[in-house]
């Protein structure tokens, strides 16, 4: 499945950001409040949260809810994760359906009165190519095309009735540089009247240095050739990132923005007809992948499984070298020359 627009070197990060971000990601992975004065920003994603703890600095404590490398689409809150969204001075979301099972948590937040700045609200999204309910995989398609898969990729109920209900847009956002960007530009103002802060400059320095970031990449990854500037991916993922440079996301194995979406028969046989076609070398797989079809599909095509972070920060927390990796990884698999 494609993607198409609504609208129209290596681990160099500032040690400001490196800082600030594995300080975050700590936050994330368990850390509790200290008790600290300040004002409480509550981020839900590590990606989201590493460039909301450079925003913010000393002037406001941030917590990240979601354990790094968690899928988002699955994860579920913990009581006390609960009550820190009602606490908060701030939450920032990504929306868009990705944290599923934190929408009725959240919701009761805003009812509170607590500010939620949603970053999707602030970019240019990427609408799926198809009906969100074909993206889900239709009652006739349910059937796994692998048993191991079945057992692997197994949903309860309630679990698939949202896969049906998930939004056509792409959540994905945080793996293009420049959408992250606006959401940065986007939360200043909310920063300054949240802390009093001017947070005017920093927010216009990070916004350079994720526009040069976005400029690194698309120098490293203009050297693929066109033949093989193809995506295969677990999920539907990676279509911001393909888009900002200029790569074709051809299919996935979970044919959904989701990936509790359900493995589709029809869809694994036409993704393995492409990859033989297009002679695709590489199947991506990462968090929320059905490891067993993967691995299946890798078989009959020849292509290998190359495993991509597309949820997880590295260890110094920072994304820039989160997008680095990503990055990386995608050149040495599409061009290993």
């Amino acid at each position: 499945m494609r993607a198409r627009r609504v609208m129209t070197g290596r681990r160099m990060a500032a040690m400001l950001g490196v800082a600030a971000s594995a300080a975050v990601l700590a936050a994330g992975c368990g850390a509790t409040d200290d008790g600290s004065g300040g004002a409480r920003i509550v981020v839900t994603t590590p990606t989201l949260g590493a460039l909301v703890g450079e925003m913010a600095g000393d002037d406001a404590r941030v917590e990240v809810l979601m354990p790094n490398g968690a899928d988002p689409h699955e994860y579920r809150p913990s009581a006390r994760q609960v009550a820190a969204l009602s606490d908060a001075d701030l939450v920032v979301e990504n929306g868009l359906g990705l944290e599923a099972g934190l929408v009725d948590a959240i919701d009761r937040a805003r009812e509170d009165g607590v500010e939620v700045l949603t970053a999707t609200d602030h970019v240019v999204l990427l609408r799926h190519s198809s009906d969100a309910e074909e993206a889900a995989g239709s009652p006739a398609e349910d059937d796994h095309a692998h048993g191991e898969a079945e057992d692997d990729h197994a949903h309860s109920e309630a679990e698939d009735d949202h896969a049906h209900e998930h939004p056509a847009d792409d959540p994905h956002i945080w793996m293009d540089p420049i959408a992250m960007r606006d959401v940065v530009l986007a939360l200043a103002p909310h920063l300054e009247e949240l802390t009093g802060a001017d947070v005017g400059a920093r927010s216009a320095g990070l916004a350079e240095r994720l526009e040069a970031l976005d400029r690194e990449v698309a120098v490293q990854l203009a050297g693929i050739p066109g033949g093989a500037r193809t995506l295969v991916t677990g999920h539907e993922s990676m279509g911001y990132f393909a888009q900002r440079y200029d790569l074709e996301l051809i299919g996935s194995l979970v044919p959904s923005l989701s990936s509790q979406a359900q493995v589709s028969a029809a869809n694994l046989a036409e993704l393995r007809n492409r990859i033989e076609a297009e002679g695709v070398d590489a199947i991506f797989a990462e968090t929320g992948t059905p490891e067993s079809v993967a691995r299946a599909i890798a078989d009959e095509t020849g292509a290998r499984v190359v495993e991509i972070g597309t949820h997880t920060l590295p260890d110094d927390g920072s994304y820039f070298t989160f997008i680095r990796d990503i990055a990386t990884e995608v050149d040495e698999a599409l061009d290993p020359a």
